[in-house]
């Protein structure tokens, strides 16, 4: 199955909110999966949850406002929590849906390769020739 984008309907349920300004949503929503698709193209299934975490920040702190008092009331969110961003984890959970990012190995030996040595051996196990100073004579 392909990725299919979030609908501003599932932003508004990821948020919590009854209503949604759909445009704004729809807005949100293609701008933050064109951000995901610079990390990891063609989107992998499963991204859907990254396009909502990164739309649903954007809409519910488009200023970035860090530091906010009404009345008696004082909230503080952290720097850069607002408009359209990717988190190191956002870009962390982008390639490992996609499957990478993770720890592999590379076997740099040819398919064609032969165990049997290439030099040759007497019945002793040394090569017939030796170099002086090695202690053998």
């Amino acid at each position: 199955m392909a990725f299919v984008p979030p609908t501003a309907e599932q932003l508004g349920l990821y948020l919590g909110l009854e209503a949604i300004d759909g445009d704004r949503a729809d807005l949100l929503i293609t701008t933050a999966t064109s951000l995901c698709q610079t990390v990891v193209k063609p989107l992998p299934e499963g991204a859907e949850a990254v396009v909502l975490s990164v739309a649903g920040r954007a809409y519910v702190n488009p200023q970035q406002v860090s530091y906010e008092t009404i009345g008696p009331m004082s909230v503080q969110r952290p720097q850069g929590s607002g408009g359209l961003y990717l988190t190191k984890s956002d870009k962390s959970a982008l390639k490992s849906l996609a499957g990478r990012g993770g720890a592999f190995t590379v076997d740099p030996t040819p398919a064609t390769a032969d165990p049997s040595p290439t030099w040759p051996i007497d019945d002793a196990g040394f090569t017939d020739d030796f170099e002086p100073g090695w202690g053998y004579s």
